[in-house]
């Protein structure tokens, strides 16, 4: 089939990519002249695992790039918005971006179409489009507002689009529902991975079609978002119990996983969720709830402890080396999450700009997110260091800030020997704290921890337990630190 994809962000690039990967011809059109022009070149823009095959692949052929609309509206049979939905100031989502297109689209549309939101929006949303396209005086003979929500992860987006666990299609009608059904056929049928080329994934026998009505799968979207981030928060405040309690939050969260009923996803505390998508999300569904008269206190506790819990991890970061000021940190990792590059509300970041506003100095490497990170944080926030290991060379400790496993594999007999103190503060639980002990060093994780609990007795002198350390194998270096300070 012939589609057109409008916005070639995240989700537009790759929905482009993989609508051709699996035999549909495709326009991805984007306002942002450079960027179309960078793409049809075949630079990629974000860092995502299997893209740049896609495009070697495809580029010139099943897909193509343009900066005209009108160009991409005459070519296809289904229009896909994935434009920007991003957060207004009081939390609601920012729609004017698909009116701006549902508008452009009124006035170019040259004969039935479907138009299919994919962008995570609130319910209600599609309609919003057929009524701005109705009152832009096109026929409704002319064109289906569909809704066909994404379920990517930055990082895996690509295995997420070719291996979905289910694909949702929110449809107001038979003729939507046929096209919808024949752009996801390769996928539904198998017949995409019958191919001797396929991308390598799971085998994807038991993908679900879902078939909802527009606004179920709008509220499918959100509420799935929103559930995700809950058992984020939920698993992040029984870490601090765990804490307190002296038990291993690895534990109870294995436990909690082996629950057919519960499942082991996103039961990996750590410094809280960021990224593009639970943030907003999050708060818009309480916001769409608001709207309707109900006041969804649960997500503003979602939202209170993922928070709370980058709060806590500086004042362990804090607890672990006494005081800040003076103090050189190596920080490993500055995206949201492991494999991509995205820094968009990143708590890596936060945690960063609040070191160094206690007076640390930051030396910082992330393998992909570098660039990104530079040109958000001010100037002098941290040193960028080209990998790992010089970024732990002569720092007093070493945090982990995001779950590349290239983090976990690292030498830690060589870091204990660049690192000017043995502390490790691990914010995603990702190394193996037994590994890091055996190469001499300190491991503080979150969550607790089982082999070294904490308890009334012994807290105080366990809490600065790496401060004695510190003292007895490089007195010298701590008493000049602290004696600046003073």
């Amino acid at each position: 089939m012939k589609i057109s994809v409008v916005g070639a962000g995240y989700v537009g690039l790759v929905s482009a990519a993989c609508f051709a990967e699996i035999g549909h011809d495709v326009i991805c059109v984007d306002n942002d002249s450079d960027k179309i022009r960078r793409l049809s070149a075949g630079e990629i823009p974000i860092h995502e695992e299997h893209l740049p095959l896609l495009l070697e692949r495809h580029l010139g052929q099943r897909l193509n790039f343009s900066s005209d609309l009108g160009e991409a509206v005459r070519f296809c049979e289904a229009i896909f918005i994935c434009v920007g939905t991003p957060p207004s100031p009081n939390g609601e989502a920012d729609l004017s971006y698909v009116e701006g297109v549902a508008r452009e689209i009124a006035h170019l549309l040259n004969g039935p179409k479907v138009i299919v939101e994919k962008s995570t929006v609130p319910v209600g949303t599609c309609e919003a489009v057929s009524r701005t396209l109705l009152l832009s005086g096109v026929s409704p003979m002319d064109f289906s507002v569909a809704s066909n929500p994404e379920f990517l992860r930055e990082g895996t987006a690509v295995s997420d689009f070719l291996f979905p666990d289910r694909i949702l299609l929110g449809v107001p009608d038979q003729r939507s529902h046929s096209i919808m059904t024949q752009i996801y056929a390769p996928i539904l049928n198998g017949s995409y991975y019958l191919s001797p080329d396929a991308i390598k994934g799971s085998t994807c026998t038991s993908t679900k079609l879902i078939i909802s009505s527009v606004k179920s799968a709008e509220l499918i979207k959100h509420a799935s978002n929103a559930f995700l981030a809950l058992k984020i928060s939920f698993i992040n405040a029984v870490s601090i119990v765990c804490e307190r309690v002296g038990a291993d939050v690895r534990q109870v969260s294995e436990g909690l996983g082996a629950d057919s009923r519960i499942g082991p996803r996103f039961l990996n505390p750590g410094i809280g969720y960021g990224g593009s998508c639970f943030p907003k999300d999050v708060l818009a569904f309480r916001s769409v709830a608001r709207s309707v008269g109900y006041d969804f206190n649960l997500l503003t506790e979602v939202i209170a402890i993922n928070e709370t819990q980058k709060s806590l991890f500086i004042a362990k970061i804090r607890n672990a080396l006494w005081t800040l000021r003076g103090k050189k940190l190596a920080v490993l990792g500055m995206a949201f999450k492991g494999g991509t590059d995205d820094v968009r509300d990143s708590p890596a970041l936060d945690i960063i700009l609040s070191l160094r506003a206690q007076g640390a100095e930051v030396r910082a490497f992330d393998p992909a997110a570098m660039k990104r990170a530079a040109a958000l944080l001010p100037e002098g926030t941290a040193t960028f260091t080209p990998d790992a290991y010089s970024a732990c060379t002569g720092a007093d400790a070493l945090i982990v800030l995001t779950e590349w496993p290239e983090f976990a594999n690292l030498d830690f007999a060589r870091v204990r020997k660049l690192l000017r103190f043995p502390i490790v503060l691990d914010g995603r639980n990702l190394l193996n704290a037994q590994a890091v002990r055996d190469a001499g060093l300190t491991y503080f994780g979150i969550g607790g921890d089982i082999e070294q609990p904490l308890s009334p007795l012994n807290q105080f002198e366990d809490i600065f337990d790496p401060v004695h350390v510190l003292y007895e194998q490089a007195p010298p270096q701590v008493v000049n630190t602290e004696t600046q300070l003073a």
